[in-house]
């Protein structure tokens, strides 16, 4: 690993890991705190998930996939999803595709029946980006849907038909939305890079487009789209830390890395001017670092 790539990886490790208390809805920390208690722990869930299949013999995420085994099998737990105000469903299906190996599942079989009989695993009404997650996660789960094939939903994703943002004041080539969408599609169609998203030559305007997108997030120091963007070059095919975006892009994030491993925000323009309490600092800081956490993993590890 690249030295800056590893000290990148490593703080925010290591910030992770002091801040567990956060991500636990039952702990004093997190009460006290006025992030999203489900969204933090589903966040986390999915970075120990895509670690332990990367690179099974690296224990440095021991804690945190301590934190998920203890979680998942309370009852209290699945209340707490349960009760999201307009994303139960949506977070329902992916606690129940998120659970680890080997815990007590009944709690998870019985949120997946429930979504079963709601129709929540149907394709009726929902959109190309909503098929293609709600199969990803049912796919995970192990239920049944009647989602169509991945072929078909890369098709229609935007990886085949990336949204042309209307020019704006910043230059974005992609409104932030609809880059969001392009990134979690190809994690979404490559099993976060562990298989092709579709064939090669369907892929040229997705990789323009992130590309160029990469390139803006990196200039305006957007750094969550920076990490995910990076992701996304890796799972089209390529070696981001072989590139001079990739490698901007790495430094980049290593300058926005505060002395305690965290990267502080979203972006420089939502960083903090000042000192915060410690709930609103991890509020503002856990989805950029875990992100860009598990990017340094993705980057490094061996293709299928």
């Amino acid at each position: 690993m690249p030295p800056t790539l590893d000290r990148l990886s490593g703080g925010t490790l290591d910030w992770l890991g002091r801040n567990l208390d956060y991500f636990d809805p039952y702990s004093e920390n997190a009460r006290s705190s006025a992030h999203g208690k489900v969204k933090a722990a589903l966040e986390l869930a999915l970075l120990c998930h895509c670690w332990t299949r990367l690179d099974p013999g690296d224990d440095r995420l021991n804690e945190p996939a301590a934190l998920i085994r203890r979680l998942w099998p309370r009852p209290d737990f699945q209340r707490l999803i349960a009760a999201q105000p307009g994303f139960a469903p949506q977070y329902g299906l992916i606690y129940a595709a998120l659970a680890p190996p080997g815990i007590d599942d009944r709690l998870c079989r019985a949120t997946l029946g429930r979504l079963t009989a709601e129709g929540f695993l149907s394709p009726l009404g929902k959109s190309p980006y909503q098929r293609l997650e709600t199969r990803y996660y049912a796919d995970k789960a192990g239920v049944d849907h009647g989602i169509e094939p991945y072929e078909e939903l890369f098709e229609q994703s935007p990886l085949v038909k990336p949204p042309v943002a209307t020019p704006a004041p910043s230059g974005a080539p992609l409104a932030t939305q609809d880059a969001y969408a392009v990134t979690h599609s190809s994690f979404f169609l490559s099993d976060f890079g562990r298989r092709s998203p579709g064939p090669a030559h369907a892929l040229a305007r997705a990789e323009e487009v992130a590309g160029r997108m990469l390139d803006h997030c990196v200039r305006r120091d957007r750094w969550d789209l920076t990490a995910e963007l990076v992701m996304t070059w890796f799972c089209l095919g390529h070696d981001p830390l072989g590139t001079p975006s990739g490698v901007a892009a790495i430094e980049c994030l290593a300058r926005a890395q505060r002395p305690d491993g965290a990267i502080p925000a979203r972006s420089a323009e939502l960083r903090a001017a000042g000192p915060l309490p410690a709930g609103e600092s991890f509020r503002k800081a856990y989805h950029t670092t875990l992100v860009t956490a598990l990017m340094s993993l993705m980057v490094t590890s061996v293709r299928p």
